[in-house]
């Protein structure tokens, strides 16, 4: 259907042409608000009409007539009518949508995948400091980071995954001189432990067991493996430059271990104290004093980035000698541009609203090329965790928050991605951790799955199998069990598709043809929810179809078509699951 809807739209543009040169550009589909009113729609003679000067509606009578006469038209299009001020309507002949089918079956997990672009491109997430275990937040940025990714691979570019963090700085001196505390044999609450000068109520250290089992650790003497480094405890308790490196190290290998639980992985950690070691930070703060774009003053060094649009210039170096926070980040995307990343997508939290001025303010002001708007934010808001029908707000492991393990622990890695990939990053979520178990219809994870598994089952059926055989398949592992039902897949691609002409058939392929198009548009977007509500959408059209019509009938040509039809539908759901990162069951 692709290919058909490719001919139709190269007809309609050529139409375009004949009736106001250079009007082809104006080719386009839309869907009928009605699914009733067909299978698109066409705007362009209500946008043509006024330059033309032509009553809209007789316009779209000649486009009709252009229309009818083009051979793609002819060969794909069972009628086109007008309806009100000149809106043109096509229904499509059943032939054209099974074509779908064949699409699908052909290209397989590629399906909806672009070709390569020769792009590349750079998505920072997660990038949390190795102060404590990652949280439901860190969750939701490794949920949307790793998705935008594989949506942004599967339309030809490529894609680099940068972990930043800071392994040096107040966090960790905090960090480092909690753990000696610790070692020594303190406590939270002992009279010792460092409570915030202004704010008494708040502990200035970090009161989660995890110090405790570091510092023991640390006392005995351990080594411990990060993705990006590797450190031996010296067991000084007096050693806080050996504490620092360890507990830096050790809490480095528990955020990979959780991103290992989550499956997400990177090319590249990125560590912040690099970019003054290496003179980056100083080598930008050079470039923007030479391009005239600080000042002096009250003893602090400014930037003018109001001249860039920002609400007023900021501070980059304060009266104690040290940066602000925002000149490491201008160094550190000068570095992305500079390794030859032309486009960049930042993952955060919403509380990083207030760097992005700052931060494309000193890329322009710095002179070396970097186009306005780089690089690009996707901010995301906290999450709220009920269990219960009551808020979690603590873990005994972080002491402060409830942590990405403990939600994957309670529920599991599938339906976590899912639900925190199923509203827009802005918008506020509360994770319901009894819904996420739920083995029902009203949970919209096992809703999809439910879905490819009721297909798996049927395509196996089909193969006539024995209960016997299936369960010594089912056995055999997962892997084998996917390559039996590609195989039997395979066997279909050239299948007589004709029967497929209900409207429950017609629905469901038509349901399969949007989903290039939505994954398209949710890479430009950078909107993986997007693809959650799409399988939601095709899984809904499989289930009804599924209630509408008995695929294993007697007749072998129908029953040939309509196992084509449901195992493209699998296919589709799992390439959709695969760019959340979601599993595709074969049984549930």
């Amino acid at each position: 259907m692709l290919q058909v809807k490719q001919e139709l739209l190269a007809a309609l543009s050529q139409a375009l042409d004949t009736l106001s040169p250079g009007a082809g550009d104006k080719a386009a589909f839309e869907s009928p608000k009605v699914a009733a009113h067909g299978d698109f729609a066409i705007t362009a003679a209500m946008q043509l009409a006024k330059p033309l000067k032509l009553n809209p509606r007789q316009l779209g009578e000649q486009l009709r007539e252009a229309l009818l006469a083009a051979p793609a038209y002819q060969q794909w299009v069972q009628d086109i009518d007008i309806a009100g001020p000149g809106f043109i309507n096509i229904r499509l002949k059943p032939a054209a949508k099974q074509q779908i089918v064949r699409e699908v079956l052909s290209a397989k997990e590629q399906f909806g995948f672009q070709p390569s672009t020769g792009h590349k491109v750079l998505v920072e997430f997660v990038s949390a400091n190795p102060t404590g275990p990652l949280h439901v937040g860190h969750g939701r940025q490794a949920a949307l980071g790793d998705a935008i990714c594989n949506l942004l691979a599967s339309q030809g570019q490529d894609v680099y995954r940068e972990f930043y963090y800071n392994d040096a700085g107040v966090q960790i001196n905090t960090l480092a001189n909690s753990t000696q505390l610790r070692a020594k044999g303190f406590k939270p609450g002992d009279d010792c432990w460092p409570t915030d000068p202004d704010n008494p109520a708040s502990k200035a250290f970090y009161n989660g067991d995890y110090i405790q089992d570091i510092a023991n650790d640390f006392l005995a003497k351990k080594t411990v493996h990060a993705d990006d480094r590797q450190f031996t405890a010296s067991g000084d308790v007096n050693d806080l430059d050996s504490i620092r490196q360890f507990a830096v190290a050790y809490l480095r290998h528990e955020q990979d271990l959780d991103l290992k639980a989550f499956d997400v992985k990177f090319d590249n950690y990125y560590l912040e104290s690099s970019l003054y070691s290496s003179g980056k930070v100083a080598d930008a703060v050079s470039r923007l004093q030479a391009a005239g774009k600080t000042y002096e003053q009250d003893g602090a060094l400014w930037l003018k980035s109001t001249d860039y649009g920002d609400d007023k210039d900021r501070v980059m170096r304060k009266t104690d000698g040290t940066f602000t926070y925002f000149v490491p980040d201008v160094a550190y995307h000068i570095t992305k541009w500079e390794r030859g990343f032309g486009k960049v997508v930042n993952i955060q939290g919403t509380d990083h609203h207030g760097t992005i001025a700052r931060v494309r303010a000193g890329l322009q002001a710095a002179h070396v090329g970097i186009p306005q708007g780089y690089p690009d934010y996707v901010l995301h808001t906290m999450v709220r965790v009920v269990r219960g029908g009551e808020e979690v707000k603590i873990s005994k492991r972080a002491g402060s928050y409830v942590t990405l393990r403990d939600l994957i622990e309670w529920t599991s890695k599938d339906a976590v991605r899912f639900f925190l990939l199923s509203r827009k990053p802005d918008t506020e979520y509360t994770f319901d951790v009894d819904l996420a178990v739920q083995k029902n219809n009203d949970n919209p994870v096992y809703y999809v799955q439910y879905a490819h598994a009721r297909i798996c089952s049927v395509l196996l059926k089909a193969a006539g199998h024995s209960d016997a055989a299936l369960d010594a398949l089912k056995q055999s592992g997962r892997a084998a069990l996917q390559q039996h039902l590609a195989g039997i897949a395979a066997q279909l691609q050239t299948v007589d598709l004709s029967p497929l002409d209900s409207p429950a058939a017609q629905a469901l392929m038509l349901q399969l043809s949007k989903y290039p198009a939505m994954l398209s548009a949710a890479a430009q977007d950078f909107a993986p929810h997007d693809v959650t509500f799409y399988l939601r959408e095709l899984a809904a059209s499989y289930h009804s179809y599924y209630d509408a019509e008995r695929i294993l009938v007697d007749d072998e040509a129908i029953k040939q078509a309509r196992l084509a039809l449901v195992a493209a539908t699998a296919q589709v759901l799992h390439n959709g699951l695969a760019v959340l990162g979601v599993s595709a069951p074969t049984s549930m």
